[in-house]
């Protein structure tokens, strides 16, 4: 019997949460700026040759391509999260994330090194995605593994959280950073300033993490001799098709989410509505969405996680129509309503998005296969979205038909939400809240 009282425990997993949120937060600050750079900045910087419209694919491009790495970060710090555990694996993920950010900062323009800028514009994109790519299984385990019995979806959703506020915070910066220094120098040189921020943010991080203590889930694999030697194979021979589901559940949100916070913002643009408005109207909604994701996840903690995410994911086949009904009205009224009632939709997807997942994977292989999972979804969803939709509406002309693209992949996530306890429950991997939360 331990020790230690119910009160001790309780702060400990508060501060974990904590912490979780607040490194989340940094690290999709850090992936979001790079996000509204490329909506706004990029093009006219590292495309100069191209037409507008062929430039903001082009950006578009770049943002896209941090995805591709984040199934290879998935992989690789899943790896060592799985066996060595999960807080070094954390420290090593902000530490990569941040310097790809801050070297954004430092990045020469087309115009100062021609052709060779774009391509390191993507190399650390690359850096970007393997760094957010380990960071998402490692701060949902922590915040899971040490959750009190019978909280478990809603201490999973403290770094989910991190997502719209990290939403709020790059809008605001860019927003503060354009009204100081004019709109002719923040295209020509005070974009950087928020990259450079980063780097401040990331001490503050880092000083956060390495305070706290291992996962007690993780401690106790270790101790029974659980750890695997290559969880990836493991992962990959024995639940390929919770896997194969988890990516599934994962596409609506990634898909939705990167619509929300990074291609609304071009298109918003686009129908007339100031830069600046729309920077704080995305701002706005995010908070929206931040108190959806919280209700949600409470929620999810008194009844099935995957019947809050049907409600949310069922919804949005619908709601997108209406948003971009909303966002053609061009607007401030139409435009906020539109976010508005995206952001309604995402906060039960997003809220107990990381309890689907991570549950559907023993505790050994849990980091390689949550992160795997989220990762591949995170990049046929949500990495691809941007480009696609910018693409649609230059051939078709037609908010409708990104809608209705935006349906299918919500469509796609129903069925394998549906699908993926079942697979768990088979395979023997699925984890309730009976399981250990600390020795």
């Amino acid at each position: 019997m331990s020790d230690v009282s119910p009160e001790p425990r309780q702060a400990k997993a508060g501060r974990v949460a904590a912490a979780t949120f607040l490194g989340t937060t940094i690290e999709w600050y850090d992936f979001f700026i790079y996000g509204a750079a490329a909506a706004i900045v990029f093009g006219p910087q590292f495309f100069t040759d191209l037409s507008p419209a062929a430039a903001l694919i082009a950006s578009f491009g770049t943002f896209a391509s941090g995805f591709v790495a984040r199934p290879v970060g998935g992989i690789l710090f899943g790896h060592f999260g799985d066996r060595f555990g999960r807080k070094p694996t954390l420290v090593a993920s902000l530490l990569i994330m941040g310097l790809g950010t801050f070297c954004i900062a430092l990045l020469p323009t087309y115009a100062q090194i021609g052709a060779a800028a774009p391509v390191l514009l993507i190399l650390l994109r690359l850096v970007q995605g393997l760094g957010v790519g380990g960071e998402w299984g490692g701060a949902v385990l922590m915040a899971t593994e040490h959750a009190p019995e019978g909280r478990r979806a809603s201490f999973s959703s403290f770094p989910q959280m991190g997502i719209p506020a990290g939403i709020v915070l790059s809008n605001l910066v860019f927003l503060l950073t354009s009204l100081v220094v004019g709109p002719a120098s923040f295209v020509a040189w005070g974009w950087r300033i928020p990259f450079v921020l980063s780097a401040m943010l990331v001490v503050v991080a880092l000083f956060v993490r390495l305070r706290l203590e291992e996962s007690p889930v993780f401690e106790a694999a270790r101790r029974d001799g659980a750890v695997r030697r290559l969880p990836v194979l493991e992962v990959l021979t024995t639940n390929p098709l919770s896997i194969v589901l988890g990516a599934g559940v994962s596409l609506a949100p990634s898909a939705l989410g990167y619509l929300f916070s990074v291609y609304l913002l071009s298109y918003g643009t686009g129908v007339g509505i100031p830069q600046k408005t729309m920077l704080l109207l995305i701002s706005a909604a995010a908070l929206v969405f931040l108190a959806a994701v919280v209700v949600s996840a409470r929620i999810s903690d008194r009844m099935s996680p995957t019947r809050v995410f049907l409600a949310g994911t069922g919804a949005s086949v619908v709601v997108v129509f209406v948003a971009f009904a909303l966002f053609d009205t061009a607007t401030v009224a139409g435009v906020f309503g539109a976010l508005a009632v995206l952001a309604v939709v995402l906060g039960p997807m997003v809220g107990v998005q990381a309890i689907i997942v991570t549950t559907a994977f023993s505790p050994s292989m849990r980091y390689t296969g949550a992160s795997l999972a989220f990762q591949l979804g995170s990049v046929v969803g949500g990495g691809i979205t941007p480009v696609v939709a910018t693409t649609i509406l230059a051939t078709t002309g037609s908010s409708t038909a990104i809608a209705g693209y935006l349906s299918v992949v919500s469509i796609l996530s129903l069925v394998s939400v549906a699908l993926l306890p079942r697979t768990a429950r088979r395979t023997g991997t699925v984890v309730t809240a009976a399981e250990p939360s600390a020795p």
